[in-house]
């Protein structure tokens, strides 16, 4: 199964690509991903870790969105939903997507409440 190929049409002439090579590619992509991930996690660029954005350090920001750029290519390509039709690919991805986004926003509202209670003491939360 390592050794089939994809027929893949270019400019009129069909060639093969291996997928030893898809796999090299995938396995190089999110190295290169997880490897400026932890970079920036030892490394902690103190104008990341200064500058805030919907109460959170940007360096957070650049995290949740390299996870969510791997999440999307691991979707992509090990689920292959490349070849799939395009409702099936918005229907998986958007999906997953927006539920990720909806999680993540959700937690960071309460856990800056929480952090605010601990923080001032007792706040009432106005709704």
């Amino acid at each position: 199964m390592a050794h089939e190929h994809k027929l893949a049409i270019f400019r009129g002439t069909v060639k093969f690509k291996s997928n030893v090579s898809k796999i090299w590619g995938v396995f190089i992509f999110l190295s290169i991903v997880t490897i400026i991930e932890v970079a920036l996690g030892i490394i902690r660029p103190e104008f990341l870790v200064d500058t805030h954005f919907l109460a959170l350090k940007l360096l957070n920001w650049i995290f949740i969105i390299l996870t969510l750029v791997k999440a999307y290519y691991i979707t992509w390509d090990f689920m292959h939903m490349r070849d799939e039709t395009t409702g099936l690919r918005r229907a998986v991805i958007w999906t997953g997507l927006f539920l990720i986004s909806y999680l993540v926003v959700l937690i960071l509202i309460e856990g800056d409440y929480i952090y605010e209670v601990y923080k001032n003491g007792f706040i009432k939360f106005n709704f």
